[in-house]
């Protein structure tokens, strides 16, 4: 069964060209990794993995709002690179600054992200200037990609939620499915730092009545599910057929996609990550396995 990647992360192999630069001025240059997911490397993975098409998404702590990477590298491949660019949302030139790579370079979705989070916030998604990219994403009916830290649920899903049922037709993406299974491994890092043992909800419900639940009635909130999920899971020694039998249940066959984090999480290889995929489909049918695995992600970014 072909695959969509909805979360690959490229690394270049010339720093000289493609520099690391922060998301803010008042943090630190990022250093340049000493791995690389060049755009050659990815596409070979793919074809190795029955990978049809994949979404080339900013790695924002590493060239912050420089997206330049991933769209030169979907040139080189029209039509089964798809790039989610980061930009600034507060910034007032941003909206018509998206608009233009929509239309000029084949942009497919703008993520919003957080590097901070001990500040509890909400005007990064919801301050005026951020709604004009909401506003922006629904005119030009590409989807808003949204990463959110675990603290940051309680507040933050509810408000997800208004603004989604303000945008009924603009699909909301999830990144690593937005409840406790997608916590990351840099919030484990946090938490192992001040002693603290991460130990997260077990079946049936994994923590998924507590937060994203409330998306049960909101069929324009999707979720992808990563390599971040999986190796929360392996650390619960959860089988992730479970979970995903799970969030079928709650949220229909149609909400739910794939994707490797190729790039970010490093854990397993492409391989590993492709088979895993594959594997947390075994409880769900041919149709429902099939969504997850390819015809979500297709219906939502080859359009």
């Amino acid at each position: 069964m072909p695959l969509f990647d909805t979360h690959a992360h490229l690394i270049s192999d010339d720093p000289g060209t493609y520099k690391p630069k922060a998301l803010r001025p008042e943090l630190p240059t990022p250093k340049q990794p000493d791995f690389t997911v060049t755009v050659e490397a990815l596409i070979t993975m793919m074809d190795e993995h029955d990978v049809a098409e994949a979404c080339l998404v900013q790695r924002g702590h590493l060239y912050g709002y420089d997206n330049s990477y991933i769209l030169d590298s979907a040139r080189k491949y029209p039509g089964r690179l798809h790039p989610v660019v980061i930009l600034d949302p507060q910034d007032p030139a941003t909206p018509d600054q998206y608009r233009e790579l929509v239309r000029n370079d084949n942009v497919r979705g703008f993520r919003m992200a957080h590097t901070r989070p001990w500040i509890l916030d909400t005007a990064w998604i919801s301050s005026p200037q951020s709604m004009e990219i909401w506003k922006a994403c629904a005119e030009l009916g590409t989807p808003i990609t949204l990463i959110l830290f675990m603290n940051q649920l309680p507040y933050l899903l509810p408000l997800i939620k208004i603004i989604a049922q303000q945008f009924p037709n603009l699909p909301i993406l999830l990144d690593h499915g937005g409840m406790p299974f997608g916590m990351t491994q840099y919030e484990v890092g946090l938490a192992n730092k001040v002693g603290t043992d991460v130990v997260l909800p077990g079946a049936p419900h994994f923590g998924i009545d507590q937060t994203i639940a409330l998306f049960e009635e909101v069929p324009n909130v999707y979720f992808k599910i990563t390599e971040i999920n999986m190796e929360r899971l392996a650390a619960e020694k959860v089988r992730p057929a479970h979970l995903m039998r799970r969030m079928v249940d709650s949220f229909g066959p149609d909400r739910v996609m794939w994707g490797s984090d190729i790039g970010q999480s490093m854990l397993w290889n492409y391989t590993e990550k492709a088979a895993m995929a594959r594997a947390a489909t075994d409880f769900l049918t041919d149709d429902e396995s099939r969504n997850f695995l390819h015809d979500n992600a297709a219906l939502i970014y080859s359009a």
